[in-house]
Order: C-alpha cells, then sequence, then structure tokens
C-alpha cells in the first residue's frame, strides 16, 4: 500500500542577481535594473512595493558606493521575489570600520547634516531589515518588503 499524496502548495523564488560597479553610475543602474526586475516579475512601476523597493535598492547601493567601496571590487544586487515578499540584498566587499548600524541602532543625523539619513529611509520603508558578515570580507546588508496579502516571513 501506498500513503497518499501530500497537498503542498509550491513554493517558488525567483532571483536576479548583477554585479555592478563600485560607481555612482552602477548605483543609478541598480535602481534602474531592480525597477525592470519587479516588471518582469509583475510588480508594475508605481506601485507600493516597486517604490519601496526602489528606495531600498537607491540608498543600499549609495552606501556600498560611498561607504563600502574597495578600489577595484564592484558590489552585487540580489533581488529575490519570495513567498509573500521581495528581498533585497546588497553585498559589498568592505568589512572594517565603520560597519552600518543595524535596525536597533539607526539614530537620526542632526537636522543640517548633509549626510546620514540613508539607513532611516530603509527602516521606514522595509518590513524587516538586518546587516550581516560574510566571508570572503564583506557585508551584506538585506532588506524585505511585503507584498500585499504576503506571508510576514523572512529567511
Amino acid at each position: 500500500m501506498t500513503a497518499p499524496p501530500r497537498h503542498r502548495l509550491p513554493v517558488t523564488v525567483r532571483t536576479f542577481t548583477q554585479r555592478l560597479s563600485a560607481t555612482p553610475r552602477g548605483a543609478r543602474l541598480a535602481r534602474r535594473l531592480a525597477l525592470g526586475q519587479l516588471e518582469a516579475w509583475g510588480i508594475p512601476y508605481g506601485t507600493d512595493t516597486s517604490d519601496a523597493v526602489a528606495v531600498i535598492v537607491a540608498e543600499l547601493a549609495a552606501n556600498a558606493v560611498t561607504h563600502g567601496r574597495v578600489p577595484g571590487r564592484d558590489f552585487q544586487l540580489r533581488l529575490s521575489l519570495v513567498p509573500g515578499s521581495v528581498r533585497i540584498e546588497v553585498r559589498d566587499t568592505h568589512s572594517g570600520p565603520p560597519r552600518p548600524p543595524g535596525p536597533a541602532d539607526v539614530t537620526a543625523p542632526h537636522p543640517l547634516a548633509e549626510s546620514g539619513r540613508g539607513l532611516l529611509l530603509v527602516a521606514a520603508v522595509a518590513d524587516r531589515w538586518e546587516v550581516v558578515d560574510r566571508e570572503p570580507p564583506g557585508k551584506t546588508v538585506r532588506a524585505e518588503v511585503d507584498l500585499p496579502g504576503g506571508s510576514k516571513r523572512i529567511k
């Protein structure tokens, strides 16, 4: 006798990965590529999800170029469409200080400061985010934006 088949919901994870030059042009391209990939996955430009992902990619790519740049090394953008959310990962090869603060440690800059608001924007529009050290040296900043009606799981 065979056991009755289990009914499982299919789990589909779609990914997009691109290495980009650690330059302002590479950061701008990261945002454009992210929006194009979301469109290909059926998440239209101008939706709340698309707008949130655009802000997160723009800020994390700018941080990778400005603070995580190692001469001669690129940064990597990875998008994943996982059940219930879009996951954004920006990886750079800079492992020394300054390390970006985690979600609990982000503080507002002085009102007249010219920088220091990027991670505040990420915290405001992402449903979850974190900073992860990686091997070889470097770090990954990972954020998730929940899809309307999706589950609320990360990892």
